[in-house]
């Protein structure tokens, strides 16, 4: 098992091998990347793999992000401190600490009872409590919370799903999110300002399904998401 010392030693590469070269430079999200230490997120027999460039299984066909993409998502958020965001899919609770060192509250909302308590484990020891782990359909969002000013779903969806535009921010809200089907998808980033929604799209990417009344069904089809 590597040290803590070697452990620091391969976030820094990580931030400059992988992030600052493919056009991360958000001084928010480098920092948080440098700091969380992300190996304590991923099992103990990967730990030595916890900052390559690619994801890694945390249990339950469920996956860590790449490094690369966590951060994209999150620059595509432009979050600047102060913010509330709402996190779709907990998973590991990496990306959860990430958000947590930027925004001023987090909500998370995890469909696994199971991952929500092993994240909510670790971000505790590590001594984050700006914010709240819900366990619950994450395509509805969770509207008791709302407005938030960015949304962002680690999970894929057949259509961007109605609730959680209606609950982003009427001022300058952003909802980024991967869409298309289970396999191929594209992310894509909502721009909400008052009753005006304009849809940018970007990067192609590979999630995992999110399994909901708006996303995909876990019988294998997708589900409507108007509403």
């Amino acid at each position: 098992m590597l040290t803590e010392s070697q452990f620091r030693i391969q976030r820094e590469r990580m931030v400059d091998k992988q992030l600052k070269p493919r056009g991360i430079d958000d001084p928010l999200i480098l920092e948080a990347m440098r700091t969380i230490p992300r190996h304590q997120f991923v099992p103990l027999d990967v730990r030595g793999s916890a900052y390559r460039d690619g994801p890694l299984p945390i249990g339950g066909r469920q996956t860590i992000s790449q490094p690369f993409i966590v951060a994209l998502m999150t620059q595509y958020l432009q979050l600047r401190g102060g913010e509330r965001v709402l996190e779709i899919g907990t998973g590991s609770g990496y990306q959860t600490a990430i958000l947590c060192e930027i925004a001023e509250y987090v909500f998370t909302l995890e469909r696994s009872p199971l991952l929500a308590d092993s994240a909510a484990n670790i971000l505790g020891e590590l001594g984050y409590t700006n914010l709240d782990i819900h366990v619950g359909d994450g395509s509805q969002g969770l509207p008791d919370m709302k407005p938030y000013h960015g949304i962002i779903v680690t999970a894929a969806a057949p259509m961007i799903p109605g609730p959680l535009v209606s609950q982003l921010h009427p001022d300058g809200g952003r909802l980024v999110i991967p869409i298309g089907s289970r396999r191929f998808q594209e992310l894509q980033i909502v721009h909400r300002q008052n009753a005006r929604f304009t849809v940018e799209q970007a990067e192609q990417v590979r999630f995992v399904p999110l399994l909901g009344r708006y996303g995909f069904d876990e019988a294998g089809s997708d589900v409507s998401s108007v509403g």
